[in-house]
């Protein structure tokens, strides 16, 4: 027996999902799957149109990813190899082979640090600039048309939301911008 506030009809994968278990097993309640399933197969959507805005610009997602936090810093774009490492969640192998990858296309660059010898800097190039300047632009072009049938109030709301659910894994208190 189907629950009373599920639809009838199916109207996206994850409602034919839910109708679904609620036949097999109406004994649970399956409402979390209506939010973790859609975002689930949401982050699935923007993973794919992520891979797609990158690739329109001869860019792997890891490399806009190692780009893109160089960017943030502010300029001269410079951070330390550990900093980046810290960032974006990888082993020190892999972050030094990224390094070494981006600093041949020559989008980065290693320099001493001023402040300490035996530290070196991971240095965006103006062409690293350029091309991470061009892929997010392209990137928030397609994440947009994802948020297209939202207004602007839906869009916020979501965003509240989701930045409450996300809180507690992060484990930083959301803080004002200045």
């Amino acid at each position: 027996m189907l629950a009373e506030n599920y639809p009838t009809e199916a109207t996206d994968e994850v409602d034919r999902i839910i109708l679904a278990w609620q036949i097999e097993r109406p004994d649970l309640d399956v409402s979390p799957m209506e939010v973790y399933s859609r975002v689930a197969r949401l982050a699935r959507h923007l993973d794919l149109a992520r891979k797609e805005a990158f690739s329109a610009q001869g860019m792997e997602p890891w490399e806009f990813d190692v780009l893109s936090v160089l960017r943030r810093a502010a300029s001269p774009y410079s951070l330390t190899p550990g900093t980046l490492l810290q960032e974006l969640l990888v082993s020190s192998g892999t972050m030094t082979n990224r390094i070494d990858r981006l600093e041949k296309k020559g989008l980065v660059k290693r320099t001493p640090s001023p402040h300490d010898r035996r530290a070196v800097l991971v240095t965006l190039t103006d062409l690293g600039v350029t091309r991470v300047d061009s892929a997010l632009k392209e990137l928030l072009m397609r994440e947009s048309e994802l948020l297209a049938p939202l207004d602007e109030d839906e869009r916020k709301t979501l965003s509240a939301l989701l930045r409450q659910l996300l809180l507690p894994f992060e484990g930083t208190p959301v803080r004002p911008l200045r």
